[in-house]
């Protein structure tokens, strides 16, 4: 209840100097992101990147090992057909009529058949197992230069958050302090201006009769209203909350 007080106890003028002291914050700490540039960007968008690798790389391993395990298989099963010959042969040394003969003959052909379909299954699969070798290789190199890419990207960024994050924080504090002498509807509404605004000015002075923001002329009547600080003027083009200039205010 005491802060809920307070607010209503601030005049008009001290909430503008509260907004525009808030802007002066906020744009500090705009400024300090600003320096970091598109990295925090390129750093996630490489994480994205090895992440998607190494789930690529995994998948291609996997079916490698797949077309390795069906090579290999097919490797036993050529020498069961090859066993099954042997034997259908031995057993052809002691046919007692020609019938069985013939479909021993008729066995030994079906294995004969097996054992050269699983070779050219063999052959196929190990073409394969090359190509998902080459594509492998490929992969691993572009995850090998992509994990420098970010551990560059990542160490410049890194460098550039301890230099600021000081100020930073510092900054974000007095945006809060700035935050409590003015009143909730007031702060959406900056809130809401700065997220619009390219460059995150909400509250701008009036330089030369003209709004700070939108640079659009300000009618001698409202300038003065505006200089007043008796009421919240907001400027009629952009929107933005017009405060007077600080070298009027100096003088």
């Amino acid at each position: 209840m005491a802060a809920a007080a307070t607010k209503k106890e601030v005049t008009v003028a001290e909430k503008l100097d509260a907004l525009f002291e808030l802007q002066k914050i906020d744009s500090e700490i705009d400024r300090i992101r600003t320096i970091r540039g598109e990295l925090p960007l390129e750093v996630q968008d490489l994480e994205d990147e090895l992440a998607g690798l190494q789930t690529r790389i995994s998948k291609i391993q996997e079916e490698a090992k797949e077309l390795e395990t069906e090579v290999t298989d097919r490797k036993n099963a050529m020498k069961d057909s090859e066993t099954a010959i042997a034997k259908y042969k031995e057993q052809q040394n002691n046919v007692r009529n020609n019938r069985e003969f013939e479909s021993l003959a008729k066995e030994i052909e079906f294995q004969e058949l097996e054992i050269r379909l699983h070779e050219k299954k063999s052959k196929e699969a190990k073409l394969k197992v090359e190509a998902k070798k080459e594509v492998l290789d490929e992969a691993l190199q572009r995850l090998e230069f992509r994990e420098v890419d970010l551990k560059t990207k990542q160490a410049e960024l890194d460098e550039i958050v301890n230099e600021t994050k000081k100020d930073e924080d510092d900054l974000i504090k007095k945006s809060d302090s700035a935050k409590k002498l003015i009143e909730d509807r007031l702060i959406v509404a900056y809130m809401r201006l700065r997220s619009n605004a390219k460059n995150g000015l909400a509250v701008v002075q009036v330089e030369r009769n003209s709004c700070g923001g939108c640079f659009n002329k300000i009618p001698p009547q409202r300038t003065l209203d505006i200089d007043s600080k008796k009421k919240v003027i907001v400027c009629e083009h952009c929107g933005r909350i017009l405060v007077p200039s600080e070298k009027l205010q100096e003088a």
